[in-house]
């Protein structure tokens, strides 16, 4: 993938250049420190949309529920028969216990990080936050070792796999009813959809493409991570994870997708793109000495914010950022209308997550949800952020460690 992308001046190999040299050394570096390996997640939430009826869908690796006071008691995987649906073919019966031993939450966590969580939640009440979520303040809602748990190949896949991305597309890429998406991403097309498809995208307002690419990107990102870290092989119980080139041409290559996959890759540069700009508009909000990556290790908390920091400074040189003021631009009225829209549509969204039948792809899905949510809410806050006070807690604009963490999470994906 090469050449400029659509809708911004940027082009793919300064991309990368950036990315390689100055982003990603520093943001690996950040994502092992304490403050961003804790991710607080529900995965008990049932689907809002549909009942889990799917291939393969866990209902025994969920993480187990615990009184606030205490810390995460973690997971116990169930046995084979606890499925909601098992085939009685016994290939589809082993690939049922092969995703259920790689879609569980390994919920291991030390005493001492037990200890912290109860100071970090402490911490967080005490903070003056304009957006609190529910679903932090759940009893359901559990620590998870981002590190411990890494985005890969978990097996999950099929029709359930396949709803959920359809749902996300035809429900909430701003589309009429006539330009069908098939269920199955991986089917062939009939009757020139593609086309048909990318006729109409090419139509809609650039607020509209944005919101189709950054939901295509993060499809596509999901997608390559479970191509680079692949179950190669397991041997006398010892798996074996590594890239797998056949798996990423299925999904990537011009002539295995119709020349789908080339357009799937740039979308994830856009991607990249909106997260990095977003970034760079957040840094005064970090800037300021009120703002405290606590953990409760003074000297470990001051080491990572000036980590975060040298990331913001590099984040603001690069010279190609998209202008995010080109979108929401017209009349106020139509504007505002058109922004809650976009609103609505992502937040909705964020729900399907919940219909993930596996819980490592839901957790994952839910992080690079809520972290991308997080960009966008950044990027219409522009006035706010500047008006931030610089020593006292803000009304206007205020980030939850949640979002801090999955913002950043989500951008080193």
């Amino acid at each position: 993938v090469t050449g400029v992308l659509d809708d911004c001046l940027c082009d793919v190999d300064s991309i990368d250049n950036f990315n390689t040299f100055k982003i990603f050394p520093k943001i690996k570096k950040l994502q092992e420190r304490d403050y961003f390996r804790y991710y607080k997640v529900n995965l008990k939430r049932p689907c809002p949309f549909w009942a889990e009826d799917g291939h393969c869908s866990i209902k025994d690796c969920h993480v187990e529920p615990c009184p606030e006071s205490k810390i995460p008691v973690g997971i116990k995987a169930g046995s084979s028969n606890k499925y909601l649906k098992v085939a009685n073919n016994t290939k589809e019966l082993e690939d049922c216990e092969q995703a259920s031993k790689l879609g569980a939450i390994n919920s291991t966590l030390s005493n001492q990080s037990r200890e912290a969580f109860i100071d970090w939640a402490r911490y967080d009440d005490s903070q003056d936050h304009f957006c609190e979520l529910d679903d932090e303040r759940s009893p359901a809602a559990q620590y998870v070792d981002l590190l411990l748990n890494p985005e890969r190949y978990t097996g999950y896949k099929g029709p359930s796999a396949w709803r959920v991305w359809n749902s996300i597309y035809e429900e909430n890429c701003f589309k009429p009813r006539s330009v069908y998406r098939p269920l199955n991403p991986l089917a062939p097309s009939r009757g020139g959809f593609l086309i048909h498809f990318h006729a109409f995208r090419n139509c809609l307002c650039l607020e509209k493409r944005v919101f189709y690419k950054l939901i295509s990107g993060l499809h596509a990102s999901i997608n390559l991570h479970l191509c680079a870290n692949y179950l190669l092989e397991e041997t006398w119980g010892k798996p074996t994870w590594g890239p797998n080139m056949k798996e990423f041409k299925r999904r990537f290559d011009p002539v295995e997708t119709k020349g789908e996959g080339p357009r799937r890759l740039k979308n994830l540069y856009f991607l990249y793109l909106i997260e990095l700009r977003a970034l760079s508009k957040v840094a005064p909000y970090f800037e300021r000495s009120i703002v405290d990556l606590y953990t409760g290790n003074v000297k470990e908390d001051a080491d990572t914010k000036t980590l975060l920091l040298n990331i913001f400074q590099d984040t603001k040189s690069f010279p190609m950022h998209f202008d995010e003021k080109s979108m929401f631009a017209g009349d106020k009225k139509g504007a505002k209308s058109l922004k809650e829209e976009f609103r609505l549509h992502f937040k909705n969204i964020s729900r399907i997550m919940d219909c993930v039948g596996c819980d490592k792809c839901r957790l994952w899905g839910k992080l690079q949800t809520q972290g991308l949510g997080t960009a966008l809410k950044i990027l219409f806050s522009e006035k706010e952020i500047q008006k931030l006070p610089e020593n006292s807690p803000s009304k206007g604009f205020q980030l939850t460690r949640q979002e801090i963490v999955a913002l950043l999470n989500a951008f080193g994906r």
